[in-house]
């Protein structure tokens, strides 16, 4: 496994992360998530990601017991808050009430005394620049929280917390989460380089395209799967994208790896990625896609994808 600094932050995470989102708390009981994130960590993963909003809270409760096993300083936990709770009409958002309370009961139900990183979930209109980076600048001076950052947030919403982070000589976001996958890569537009002229660091999800760059849809949807069952997939599940992931797996048999695995190495020859967090249900698929992080894609075999794919995001002209 290698490591990589997020951003210009000292904090070093493992390229492959593993993350609870619709799996821990969720789709996988307590019984079987313990020994695949006793795996992940046995195979050099030291962060994992998480959020308050996820199973409402069951996520972060089991991975909470389970890593009363490992020492706390080895680890890198992450959790998000910006969803709804409950029926409180201030249990949401981005609030410093909420942000304050959120933060005290994901450290119980990961039972922890700080968290490494803190996102916000999503962007809040109704909640303005400087009560959230004094809210977080706070928690950091209070211990409670290491570095925080931003979760599906446009670039100029960036820069404006950015910019008023420095006005107010707050601890700046260190961290933006987007959704990042070969079959979406609207970052590349201006996010990424927003991200990196602030020193701020990319835990990319959805690498993957939640299973579909697995090449488990190119002879059909079994019925049991993510895509036979969810809505999730549904706008990625054309023929022409089955068609796309077709090529793409020649092109990684012959290179004699697994195509998750080389959507991932695609994922991480960006240098302002940190991490891509993958989901895992069984431990094999865990040493399966952490393989990633040792491969190093050519660069005509990056420009035979780059073809393949045909879907580079074009800069608008103003």
């Amino acid at each position: 496994m290698k490591y990589r600094n997020i951003g210009k932050s000292g904090i070093k995470i493992s390229e492959i992360a593993i993350g609870g989102w619709l799996t821990y708390g969720g789709t996988v009981d307590s019984d079987q998530t313990a020994p695949i994130i006793r795996k992940a960590i046995e195979l050099g993963i030291n962060y994992i990601d998480l959020a308050d909003i996820y199973s409402k809270g069951k996520a972060e409760e089991i991975i909470g017991g389970i890593i009363q096993d490992f020492n706390r300083s080895d680890l890198v936990l992450s959790s998000k808050l910006f969803w709804p709770m409950s029926d409180n009409i201030n249990n949401r958002g981005l609030s410093r009430k909420h942000i304050m309370e959120s933060v005290e009961k994901t450290l119980t139900r990961l039972k922890t005394d700080y968290l490494d990183l803190y996102f916000c979930h999503r962007y809040d209109p109704e909640v303005g620049e400087e009560e959230i980076v004094r809210a977080m600048d706070d928690l950091v001076h209070q211990g409670k929280i290491l570095y925080w950052g931003t979760s599906v947030w446009r670039a100029d919403k960036i820069e404006r917390l950015v910019g008023a982070a420095k006005n107010f000589n707050c601890y700046s976001p260190m961290v933006e989460q987007p959704r990042y996958n070969m079959l979406d890569r609207h970052i590349e537009i201006d996010v990424m380089s927003s991200c990196k002229r602030n020193g701020i660091g990319l835990t990319v999800w959805s690498p993957l395209a939640q299973g579909f760059l697995t090449g488990k849809y190119n002879n059909g949807i079994p019925d049991d799967s993510r895509g036979g069952t969810s809505n999730w997939l549904k706008a990625d599940l054309t023929e022409a994208n089955i068609a796309t992931c077709r090529k793409l797996s020649d092109i990684a048999q012959s290179l004699d790896i697994t195509l998750s695995q080389m959507a991932l190495a695609w994922i991480l020859r960006k240098e302002e990625i940190s991490c891509a967090i993958i989901g895992a249900t069984k431990a094999a698929q865990l040493e399966n896609n952490i393989k990633a992080s040792d491969i190093r894609l050519e660069k005509e075999t990056l420009k035979e994808i780059e073809k393949i794919l045909n879907n580079k995001p074009q800069i608008p002209v103003m």
